[in-house]
């Protein structure tokens, strides 16, 4: 299977286990059909804690628990367990390996870079998708492809505001589509929800509701346009934060699993959804 956009949302929990009048208490009309025809899947895997970007992104990405390989939920960042599983087993490194075509479609300023070099033997700061994309040898802001910001077009801090229209995003997403043809995997890392997700507070702070809302009102246009583009899709998460904003904390909520063109199979868990996503390549 080629031409396939993946979606990684970080931190939006399932509608089904969000409270009433959540960031999905809206109109979302390519996301939300899309998320409830899908699966819905386990992120803790029946470990205590709260999960973590680091083992949920790692079994999206190795369809290996992550969670029994480092013993515990583990984030925001790979440490070196998860560096070397990742270098070994992460998707973008299998497929490179075989000869296939792998790009990470974030747009990623200066200053991240210069934060990469500040910490340069230090803790690592990067997170799974870019890891895993640099240990299969490709590059970061690759050349000749359409780049999105995380933020999907909002200000990075508060006040969050929308800083450019929905359709810009529309046709972004019908630009991933077609550059998708020339790939195997063109993947987008959204974290940008987790970040508002931490926003949350027990009186759900009216700003962080506006901003996530507006932050999934985006997605959706985003992915409306790479439907509407004609690529294969899928849409993931690593674990429960946006969906309820009464915690700042991330949550143990279900996550989703959706696509168009590609069979989800019966996936129940983030790390047989990662089997799953692995198995449409052959690798």
């Amino acid at each position: 299977m080629s031409g396939v956009v993946w979606l990684a949302l970080d931190g939006v929990g399932h509608p089904l286990d969000a409270p009433a009048g959540s960031v999905w208490a809206q109109s979302l009309p390519t996301l939300r059909p899309l998320v409830d025809a899908g699966r819905v899947l386990d992120a803790t895997l029946g470990v205590p804690g709260l999960p973590q970007s680091g083992t949920g992104q790692s079994c999206w990405l190795t369809g290996r628990d992550a969670v029994r390989v480092m013993g515990e939920h583990f984030g925001p960042h790979p440490g070196p367990t998860l560096q070397a599983l990742l270098r070994e087993e992460a998707l973008p490194v299998r497929l490179v390996r075989a000869g296939r075509r792998v790009a990470l479609a974030n747009e990623y300023v200066p200053a991240y870079f210069q934060a990469l070099e500040v910490g340069a033997g230090r803790r690592n700061r990067m997170g799974c998708f870019p890891f895993s994309v640099r240990a299969a040898g490709a590059p970061l802001n690759p050349g000749g492809l359409p780049l999105v910001g995380a933020t999907l077009g909002m200000s990075f801090e508060r006040p969050w505001r929308e800083v450019s229209a929905l359709d810009s995003l529309n046709r972004a997403g019908e630009a991933l589509s077609s550059a998708a043809g020339e790939l195997d995997l063109l993947m987008l890392d959204l974290w940008f929800g987790d970040l508002l997700g931490h926003a949350g507070e027990p009186d759900v702070p009216v700003d962080a509701l506006r901003a996530g809302r507006a932050y999934l009102r985006r997605v959706d246009a985003l992915l409306t346009g790479v439907v509407a583009g004609g690529a294969r899709v899928v849409v993931s998460s690593d674990h429960g934060n946006l969906e309820n904003l009464n915690t700042k904390s991330h949550t143990r909520a279900r996550v989703p699993f959706a696509g168009v063109g590609v069979d989800l199979g019966g996936a129940e868990t983030v790390v047989e959804a990662g089997v799953v996503l692995s198995s449409w390549f052959g690798v």
